[in-house]
């Protein structure tokens, strides 16, 4: 019954952060707004709700840092009590000069957050102390320098975790241990076809709900990429498919694992596919 929604600015109410805005949905769709609170720093671009439904965990690209919040009954947020900054640089020095934090994802049970770093070619982890309302630092795993990871997702199954890496056009596929949340590289394929020359980037990666197929989006070549997923949880390119406009951003699988509805960024538009 609730949407948050971040507003990914630098600056917010003459304050040097950007912001989470929540709203209520009511019975007919309409929106009602139930405030705004800051985001603990610059440029927030992404956040995912726990499944107690209480904590709000919140990525800040341009401030290089992550942060957490907490919901009162009516879904509104308190003020941000916990902000964590990255540290680091890696090799491309108009992208990677310093931490940009680009996703904050939960494992199924909610006991790990994991949050990958475009700017210091990483995946931090953190342990959910909900008792608490808390983050502790865990792990990590390093990817390739410059490939520049940013969203990812858990196969349907729980065992197996990927991230898109938007510098490289790549997927890298990691085997994932319950036990203590670690994350194990399995093997890295390309989300192009083998004869692409031009300039590309990705920007997102969802599992379907079936577990036998991973998309992802590239910018540029202005497709998506599919992948046969094995028993395994390893993945194959099968195919690209054009998204009939261009820079597809985000995308999205409906529940019955029907459509899969991509926006366009630079066209505009919503294109559905089935």
């Amino acid at each position: 019954q609730t949407l948050y929604v971040v507003n990914e600015v630098n600056k917010f109410n003459n304050k040097p952060e950007g912001a989470i805005t929540a709203f209520h949905i009511s019975n007919d769709g309409n929106l009602q707004n139930l405030g705004t609170v800051m985001s603990g720093s610059q440029g927030p671009c992404h956040l995912v709700m726990h499944p107690n439904g209480n904590l709000l965990f919140v990525s800040n690209y341009g401030g290089g840092s992550i942060s957490s919040l907490s919901c009162n009954q009516d879904g509104s947020l308190k003020e941000c009590q916990l902000t964590i900054p990255h540290r680091g640089s890696s090799i491309n020095p108009l992208r990677q000069e310093g931490p940009h934090p680009h996703s904050v994802n939960l494992s199924h049970d909610g006991k790990y957050l994991y949050v990958p770093d475009l700017g210091i070619d990483k995946i931090m982890y953190y342990q959910v102390v909900e008792e608490k309302e808390v983050l502790r630092a865990c792990g990590q795993v390093e990817i390739a320098p410059g490939a520049g990871p940013r969203h990812f997702c858990f196969h349907p199954t729980g065992r197996v975790a990927y991230v898109i890496n938007e510098l490289a056009s790549t997927v890298t596929a990691f085997a994932f241990h319950r036990e203590n949340g670690d994350l194990q590289e399995m093997q890295t394929v390309s989300t192009l076809p083998k004869d692409f020359k031009g300039e590309t980037s990705t920007a997102h990666i969802v599992a379907h709900p079936n577990g036998r197929f991973l998309y992802g989006s590239n910018r540029g070549h202005d497709s998506i990429a599919v992948f046969a997923v094995g028993g395994d949880g390893r993945i194959q390119l099968i195919r690209t498919e054009p998204t009939l406009g261009q820079t597809p951003r985000n995308f999205t699988i409906t529940g019955d694992g029907k459509f899969l509805i991509v926006a366009n960024q630079d066209s505009n538009s919503l294109v559905s596919f089935f």
